[in-house]
């Protein structure tokens, strides 16, 4: 065996199966290993953003890695915004970064850069490998680490020779560690907190413990104490729907979030930590909990969220009947004209069991988020790292872990224009995709953002930078152009119709919502 064959060989052993990639020159024999590995699925992404976007989506919804092939440094460079997601969602990801030979690096060829340097703000762990020999190890080293609860992304620099030279082997699949638990003195605080502490309380949950499983628990404590169940912003995966465990939201502008706060005076956050805003802004708060709250962490992003909740809720000998449980629910959609609102109650009547829905709706999707709460049973994903240009490639990811599952992308007009070379590789592998692009002709978060940072009477050149309508981006065209059929929707009935549509058919499908 070569290196690259070595390598890819022990990530299939470990158990990884699909490789997102978009390759160059120096990643030609690790392309060849993928071709001769059986049981390694390839698929193409013409950006390097979707590959690392889809590799999340891929993570968050099979809970293993699988692994990007990305061709040098500024290849990797194009897909760190993503990899910026998917490690705030702790999703699990391996990255193969080809490099120069390393006889040839000294040369400075104009592709050459500090590949290390570009990876290590986006990655957990990096390792350059050292030998053809030593590939292989690496590739070991990467499959666990990134394995480390909830996930983590893990990146091997593979420089050519190390690739193309003979002489490698595969070694074995590595010893997983266990998910780290939060501190007995953690468990007993946070007991103590919720039975005993000052009211109104609020059990905050946010990355594992938003998995149906810890909901379970989350809602034993609740019965038992009276404690509200919040959910962070931006969820990795939130398992929710009619028969779960009800949470409720944390609104995103934080003027909004630190008045919803304002009345708890017991916090426990399991998952996440305490919230703050996501921006700075001129006379208003950062940190959002409310003064001289008690603020108990029962368990960080990092420490295993289940079991957690289940060491609380045997504390307190919470009954074994969790609640709230989520009611189903239904809401009339306005005819005519098309809006958000009508958009979220045909997305309540229409969505199937076990969907998938990959949201960057932005301002738009608010009402589809809440009326979608008491919908059949699904899985919600969110932009977790607030880095826009994600929707789409984490529906690509979705849909391959998931073949089985209808996934449903909501997207902002403007956020997946970052990335929408997404819709050809659900055309190419035929990914059972629905999209939804909401098209207001306009960023509008930041047109609102515009006003909360103070600009007074802003001027054309400035509303200029936040609008899409000159010229107007026509998604239907776009979307059959990269072999996706798509329609243009004006009203609730045309949205109705258009979706159902794309429900009962296999393979991706895109609808235009006018706003």
């Amino acid at each position: 065996m070569n290196g690259a064959e070595a390598f890819i060989q022990t990530l299939k052993d470990c158990g990884v199966d699909v490789c997102f990639a978009n390759p160059g020159t120096s990643e030609m024999q690790l392309v060849a290993a993928v071709d001769r590995t059986h049981g390694m699925r390839a698929v193409l992404g013409l950006f390097e953003g979707v590959v690392t976007g889809a590799a999340d989506g891929y993570g968050r919804m099979a809970d293993k890695p699988a692994v990007t092939l990305l061709h040098l440094g500024p290849g990797l460079g194009n897909g760190l915004a993503n990899l910026h997601n998917a490690r705030r969602a702790g999703s699990p990801v391996i990255n193969m970064v080809g490099d120069h030979a390393t006889y040839h690096r000294h040369h400075d060829a104009p592709l050459t850069s500090d590949v290390v340097g570009v990876a290590q703000p986006m990655s957990d762990w990096v390792r350059v490998s050292r030998s053809e020999r030593d590939l292989a190890q690496a590739g070991a080293e990467a499959f666990a680490m990134a394995q480390s609860y909830p996930g983590k992304i893990a990146t091997v620099v593979v420089p050519a020779d190390h690739a193309w030279t003979e002489g490698s082997a595969a070694v074995a699949a590595p010893a997983c560690s266990a998910p780290a638990l939060a501190p007995d003195a953690a468990l007993a605080a946070a007991a103590e907190a919720l039975k005993s502490g000052e009211g109104p309380k609020a059990l905050f949950l946010g990355g594992r413990a938003l998995r149906e499983d810890a909901l379970v628990q989350a809602g034993r404590i609740a019965a038992a104490t009276g404690a509200r169940l919040i959910a962070e912003t931006f969820a990795a995966r939130h398992q929710r729907g009619a028969g779960r465990v009800a949470v409720e939201k944390l609104p995103y502008f934080g003027e909004q979030a630190q008045a919803y706060l304002a009345e708890f005076k017991t916090l426990v956050f399991c998952g996440t930590e305490p919230p703050v805003s996501f921006f700075a802004y001129p006379g208003k708060p950062s940190w959002l909990s409310p003064d001289g709250a008690t603020i108990v962490r029962l368990a960080s992003l990092r420490e295993d969220a289940l079991a957690a909740l289940t060491g609380v809720a045997a504390a307190l000998d919470a009954p074994a009947e969790a609640a709230p449980i989520q009611d189903a629910t239904s809401f009339p959609a306005e005819p005519g004209k098309l809006t958000t609102a009508s958009i979220g109650a045909v997305l309540n009547e229409l969505l199937p069991e076990g969907a998938i829905v990959s949201d960057e709706s932005a301002t738009s999707g608010g009402a589809a988020y809440g009326m979608c709460a008491g919908a059949a049973k699904h899985d919600w994903l969110q932009l977790t790292g607030g880095s826009i240009g994600q929707g789409l490639p984490l529906a690509v990811g979705a849909a391959v872990a998931c073949p089985d599952r209808k996934v449903i992308a909501l997207h902002g007009d403007g956020g997946a224009m970052y990335t929408n070379q997404a819709l050809w590789t659900m055309a190419r592998e035929q990914l059972d995709v629905t999209t939804v692009i909401f098209n207001n002709g306009s960023y509008a978060i930041l047109n609102i953002e515009l006003m909360r940072v103070g600009v007074q009477n802003p001027g054309p050149k400035a509303l200029s930078m936040l609008d899409l309508r000159n010229p107007a981006i026509n998604w239907t065209q776009l979307s059959e152009g990269m072999g996706v059929p798509a329609v243009r929707v004006e009203t609730t009935e045309e949205f109705r119709a258009a979706l159902a549509d794309a429900l009962a058919h296999k393979g991706p499908r895109l609808i235009e919502a006018m706003l």
